[in-house]
């Protein structure tokens, strides 16, 4: 089993890599096996509504790494995103690239999803609401902790002194490992996925 970590931060080895990095050494007791993608500080567009993806199946954009990070979705059986907390919210960078990313590739329902943030201070559990919201209109199980996901720091040597935050990290990792083994075992014995409904979409305005 593979958990990709999708690593949102501007600093492919700062704050916000320290704790995927700590739920990764996690997992990895488990023989579960992770990926941390690191998006880049090159430009993220943003999804411009062309629909494109509906019938290429990827995004029309390839000057970025949604397109890429698709492909590793598909291989993967868990989710994580990092971020760190800009303005109460997660990096401009990551959320763009998240729309396009789950609006084109439809490979997440019942995925096992898990988001993490890195903040000095305050905006920790609004940038989790924000995150979380992709994994719960995608028919994710989301994964929580003895805590909110979450460490506090303003430089990497700050996050290695957290102890709770780091914590919280490493039992995350062990909820999901747990889950993951769970759900394929549950297969194992015949379990099959819930029954999927054709999409009904309602518009209010008549």
């Amino acid at each position: 089993m593979n958990v990709l970590m999708i690593n949102g931060s501007p600093h492919e080895k700062g704050c916000t890599y320290v704790a995927l990095n700590e739920v990764a050494n996690e997992l990895k007791k488990s023989d579960i096996d992770s990926t941390i993608f690191h998006i880049g500080t090159e430009p993220v567009r943003g999804c411009i509504a062309c629909g494109v993806c509906r019938t290429k199946g990827e995004c029309v954009f390839n000057d970025d790494k949604v397109n890429e990070c698709a492909k590793l979705v598909e291989k993967s059986d868990g989710i994580i995103f990092g971020s760190p907390v800009h303005y109460a919210a997660p990096a401009g960078a990551l959320c763009a690239f998240l729309d396009r990313l789950f609006y084109s590739c439809k490979k997440f329902s019942f995925k096992v999803g898990a988001s993490v943030v890195s903040a000095r201070r305050a905006g920790t559990t609004a940038a989790l609401d924000v995150l979380n919201k992709y994994f719960t209109i995608s028919n994710m199980p989301v994964v929580g902790s003895v805590y909110w996901n979450l460490v506090h720091g303003s430089q990497v040597e700050d996050v290695a002194k957290d102890g709770e935050g780091l914590q919280t990290m490493r039992q995350l990792a062990r909820n999901m490992a747990w889950l993951l083994k769970s759900i394929e075992a549950g297969k194992k014995q015949g379990l099959v996925l819930p029954e999927q409904e054709q999409k009904i979409r309602t518009n209010f305005i008549r």
